[in-house]
């Protein structure tokens, strides 16, 4: 059974708001659109289709970027995933492609045989694969969504900059606040823990917060502080680059708040395999990861983060227990 075409209301105020929410968590996995074929504007059997993922934001990206204009849009069900992570995890691939472009005949609502689809998809799709299966031909766009117009105006040829992965600052910093806010729910754990052993010892609040906020500070730290200067911290491996970054917080946190060599050394075991551990949420922001090199990073690198956490954290109990 062919699926209808469907027809996506225009975009309000309170999409703006859900998607400043998803940003930060709050709603993240239920913010996407239905699968299937729409129509933007009044498309004909000559308009261009484009594919993009069902997730909400890339789907109000597409749509805002091409406003005024006709075409079909193909959402294939990435489960609410973005386009590259998509693609890297294989609901943004080839047979989702195939099925999708069956399932809403498109062969019968064009003349073409085009598909546009985003650059950063490619890693997902096998193009002879669909051409084979489908008469389809995959013709891959801009890295920019913003770039599509000027694209299709081109007659579908990128200029060198539209192949061009840049991530400035405010790309790498556009995933903290989730990355952040997930990270302080563990941080809630330990507080409420550290909150009982203080309290329950006789220990006042200003104790409570003087065991917190050098662990929070390294909460930052793999959240913040190294998306933000990824290009200048040394190495390419992100649990590298967050280790730097959390021993120089730990570096600042003995020297502001001198109490001897085991609180010193459990600083200096916990706070940087912290925010290590965080910083590899952030090998997608940059253009020199797979998910082969994050699967060696996490090999690599778990047990040294674990086993130097594990150590850190005795020595300050220790420290605690013998104050």
């Amino acid at each position: 059974m062919i699926e209808p075409v469907l027809t996506a209301p225009p975009p309000t105020g309170w999409d703006a708001l859900r998607g400043v929410l998803s940003r930060w968590g709050l709603g993240r996995n239920r913010y996407r659109v239905k699968p299937g074929l729409y129509g933007l504007g009044s498309p004909g059997p000559d308009a261009p289709v484009l594919v993009t993922a069902n997730y909400k934001l890339s789907f109000d990206a597409v749509r805002r970027a091409m406003a005024g204009r006709d075409l079909w849009l193909l959402v294939l069900d990435t489960v609410g995933i973005n386009v590259w992570c998509a693609a890297g995890k294989g609901t943004f691939g080839t047979d989702e492609l195939v099925i999708r472009v069956r399932s809403v005949g498109l062969g019968d609502k064009v003349r073409h045989r085009v598909l546009i689809l985003p650059q950063l998809g490619a890693v997902g799709v096998a193009g002879f694969e669909v051409a084979k299966r489908t008469g389809f031909k995959v013709v891959y766009g801009p890295v920019r969504v913003e770039a599509l117009p000027a694209f299709l105006d081109r007659g579908m040829k990128a200029l060198p900059e539209m192949r061009r992965v840049a991530f400035p600052l405010s790309e790498r910093l556009m995933l903290a606040p989730l990355e952040f806010l997930q990270a302080l729910r563990y941080f809630a754990v330990f507080l409420g823990l550290a909150a009982v052993w203080t309290l329950g010892r006789g220990g006042s609040a200003s104790d409570l917060a003087s065991a917190a906020w050098p662990l929070l500070g390294s909460v930052v730290a793999g959240t913040v502080v190294v998306p933000g200067l990824l290009p200048w911290v040394p190495f390419r491996s992100f649990a590298l680059k967050g280790w730097l970054v959390g021993l120089a917080w730990a570096g600042f946190v003995c020297w502001a708040k001198p109490a001897g060599l085991r609180m010193a050394g459990g600083q200096l075991l916990l706070l940087p395999a912290v925010s290590a551990f965080l910083a590899l949420n952030f090998t997608g922001a940059s253009t020199f990861t797979s998910q082969n090199g994050v699967n060696r990073e996490i090999g690599l690198f778990a047990r040294p983060m674990a086993a130097s956490a594990l150590a850190g954290a005795v020595l300050l109990i220790l420290h605690g227990v013998r104050r």
